[in-house]
């Protein structure tokens, strides 16, 4: 095997060895129920949700905090 190719094959085998745990890293994000919704509406205004949707995502939300 050449140079190269030895070296891509051992990156490669490191990568794919790195692939193997089982924890899962999630940053911690602490955003308002405000926020959320405000969020919520400018998707909806932007297109990204339908107004059914965005009814659904809504009562989801604030029932959460009830």
């Amino acid at each position: 095997m050449n140079t190269p190719t030895a070296l891509l094959t051992a990156l490669l085998g490191l990568s794919l060895a790195a692939c193997g745990g089982h924890e899962v890293v999630r940053p911690t994000v602490d955003v308002s129920i405000g926020q959320q919704l405000i969020d919520l509406k400018r998707a909806r205004e932007a297109g990204a949700m339908s107004d059914r949707e965005y009814e659904r995502q809504r009562k989801r939300l604030i029932d959460s905090v009830e």
